[in-house]
This record gives C-alpha cells, structure tokens and sequence, in this order.
C-alpha cells in the first residue's frame, strides 16, 4: 500500500520556517550545550576497536536500538548491506538511554564510522559542531525522499548531515477486544476521555498506563497537552524559547495534567516505559498514550488486537489535528575510520532495498522510503500513516524541537517533580523559566 497523497503536505511542515533556526525518544543528559563532557566512557565506538572497524572490508555502526526487536531489523538491514556490498558491519549496540546520555562524549572520542540518531535539531546541534559528517553527496544519490525529508536532514550551512529512515505518531493506544467487552467508545472531546477513564476504574481497569523512568516519556503528555489547549505555533514557540513558561497559557496545561494524573498509573518514576506498555498489553490498564514503537511489546498474533485514536480535542476552536511524529536514521563521524564504506553503508539505509527489509520485519515503526513497498505494513501501520498523512501540525517531540541542555536539565527534573508533587504549578514554573532565561541567552 503507498503512502497517503498528503504525506508530502505534513513533511513541508515538519521544519516549520519558526522553528529552522532551532530544531523521540531522546536525550542528551544537558551538558552537551555547555559543551562538557558526559559520562565515563560507557559509550565506546568501535572504530578504533579489535572489532575489526578499521579494517578496509568492514564498517562500524553505533545503534541505540537495544530493544530486542529493532535490534533484530538492524541486523537484517546490516545483513542486506553485507551482502549487496561485501563489506561487514561491526554493530556496538548501547542501551537507547545509555547511548542519548552519553552522545556528545562519544562524538567527541572515537565514535564509530556512523552512528543512530535523529532529525531536526539534534541533527543540527552536532553538525554546528562539527561532530558530523557532510552527507550532501550521498544525499546526491538517494531517491525517494520528499523535498521536507531532505529539509529535515539539512544543517545550518545547508548540507545534509542524516539519512532518515524510519518515523512513528504518538497516540493513544488500547486493546480492541478490551474495548468491545466492556463497550468503550473511542473519546472525541478530553470530557469524553475523562468519563471514559473512570468507567475503566469501576471496571477495575487502571485508566492509562504511564512511566516515567527514563525521564522522556512525560514530554509526550505535555507535548499532546499542550498541542490541545494552546495550539501549534504556541507549542513551537515555547520550545524555541520565545515565550514565557509563567504565563498563563502554560500554568493551564499543568493544571490540565494536574487533573488528569489521578487516572495514570501509579508510581510512574519507577517504571520503564515497556513495563507499562506490558500493563496494557496484559489487559490491565485500558489506555496509553505512546508511540508507535509500543507495538514492540505485543506479540505478533496480538498486534491485531492492538488500535490507536488521536488524543481527543480540548478546545474546539484549536482541534485535534496536531501531534508529534519524530523522525529516525543514520549519520556519520566527522572523521570515520573508514569513510569510503561508511558512505556505502549511508546510501544502503536510506535505499529502497533498505526500507523493504524494514517493512517486513518491523510492524511497530513508518519507513521513510516512499519507494518502499507498504503492502506489507499491517492495519496498525497503514491506519499511522493516514493519521500522519491527515495532521495539520507535525512537532518532533518536546526533546529533539528545543535545546538538549534544556530538555534534559531543566525540563525532565520539572516534569519529575511535578508528577511526584502536582501542587506548586506556580513554583514549578517559575523555576522552569529562570532557568529558561539563563540557557536560552547562553
């Protein structure tokens, strides 16, 4: 099944004209705005290693994709290259959180020859710096990318520095068959929803499954939130930093959320996010707003079982047709050690061959190829496209449209702390603010 005719429509507005000087799952762990170094070295590539990444016959790969499933479609992907190429790929795996925390002192050492990472502005952070490679000739030799991919890999100087591969839509998930014996119908309006949410409770159900472990996952519920209330261009605005966290429009959001926490699930900050997507899986929470990728956690003869709604409007006036859908690929070091292969390697993931293999192995993710051949994507897939296709407003994700030092040093603590104690709205803000000022002037 091909794309839906409008995904070029949402792609054009994937870089809004806003946000392009300042562009999910991700993080940084903050100081690489500062410019310090992160970690202890947990991050090692392997280009310089006796995994054989500078040999003239193999590249290297740094992959965060740790979860079992997208490991297992890298490593046929790999398998693809290896055989149209001859050339043998040393993939370095590193949990996905592990990796994201530990990105600017992997870059900054003896990364391996192209790495996993992300479009828009965690794409252009590192090229600014100059921790990147220039891609824009292999960029000369793919096809099948609309003009607002390329856009989207482009750097400040106008070269492109990513290959995409891959993107998902963050909805609320749910398990049909749930639905249909209790007769839950889907939510059009955030009273629906709330309604909704305590008949789930009287049925014994935890209404929406929630984690927050890992720091990241709360931005999508302030993202959606504040999508709903305040609209796109405030949303943008506010993670570019050009308006203010104390104002009203903001404390509304929180006060929004506020509301709605008695009906997520419990203890949240110390759990992963695959734990909770296992509560709804296990029938036992009813809801959870997530990305596509939640499909990992469902066994294949479940996946059909398992549907999405866009989260329902708030204000009639704003709609419900924004979201965030973030975009995956591949870049490379600024000095690989084997240049000429990693090169080959960039130009297979971002081909039609490449994207194929992900059709047929990866029911919980979008390819980026608009030469791949989608028959293959399941219900779940083609009704995340259309969904995609139908959106007035695409964000990346609360973490890769603003700073990474912001995201990750002020914005998870306050999100943290805010589910722990939802009280001081005006405190939290306050304090999100000032330290908005101080980066956002750095």
């Amino acid at each position: 099944m091909s794309r839906p005719r409008t995904q070029a429509e949402y792609l054009a507005r994937l870089v809004p004209p806003s946000v392009a000087g300042l562009h999910r799952r991700s993080l940084l762990a903050g100081a690489a705005g500062t410019g310090a170094l992160l970690g202890t070295g947990l991050l090692a590539g392997c280009g310089g290693s006796d995994s054989g990444g500078s040999d003239a016959k193999t590249v290297s790969l740094g992959s965060n994709q740790s979860d079992p499933k997208p490991k297992e479609v890298v490593a046929k992907v790999m398998d693809g290259f290896q055989t149209s190429s001859g050339l043998r790929v040393a993939v370095n795996t590193v949990d996905h959180n592990t990796f994201q925390e530990n990105i600017n002192n992997y870059l900054q050492g003896k990364p391996d020859d192209v790495f996993m990472w992300f479009a828009g502005y965690r794409m252009r952070f590192f090229a600014a710096r100059g921790l990147a490679g220039d891609l824009s000739d292999v960029w000369g030799k793919l096809s099948g990318f609309s003009d607002a991919f390329r856009k989207a890999s482009t750097g400040d100087d106008g070269k492109q520095y990513f290959v995409p591969s891959s993107y998902y839509p963050w909805a609320v998930f749910y398990r049909k068959s749930v639905w249909q014996q209790n007769g839950y119908q889907v939510p059009k309006t955030l009273d629906e929803m709330t309604a909704l949410a305590g008949e789930m409770k009287k049925d014994g159900l935890v209404p929406i499954a929630f984690a927050d472990k890992d720091g990241w996952p709360a931005m999508g519920t302030f993202d959606i939130l504040n999508l709903r209330i305040n609209g796109y261009q405030f949303h943008v605005d506010l993670m570019a930093g050009k308006e203010s966290w104390t104002s009203d429009r903001v404390r509304k959001v929180f006060d929004t959320w506020r509301g709605l926490l008695p009906l997520h699930q419990p203890d949240s900050l110390g759990r992963t996010w695959q734990e909770a997507a296992q509560s709804l899986q296990q029938k036992k929470s009813g809801m959870y707003l997530l990305g596509l990728f939640l499909g990992q956690q469902f066994n294949n003869d479940e996946l059909d079982d398992l549907d999405f709604f866009t989260f329902p409007e708030i204000d009639p006036a704003i709609g419900a047709k924004a979201l965030d859908a973030p975009i995956d690929g591949y870049m490379m070091a600024r000095k690989p050690k084997q240049e000429a292969n990693a090169r080959k390697l960039l130009e297979y993931v971002g081909s039609k061959a490449a994207a194929d293999i992900t059709v047929k192995n990866d029911p919980s993710t979008l390819v980026a190829n608009t030469q791949a051949d989608t028959s293959g994507y399941n219900a779940l897939q083609r009704k995340a496209a259309e969904l995609v296709g139908s959106a007035t407003e695409i964000a990346q994700f609360l973490d890769r449209d603003t700073r990474p030092d912001f995201a990750s040093t002020v914005i998870i603590p306050a999100l943290q702390q805010f589910i722990k104690d939802p009280k001081d709205i005006d405190g939290l803000t306050s304090s999100i603010e000032n330290q908005k000022k101080s980066i956002f002037t750095d």
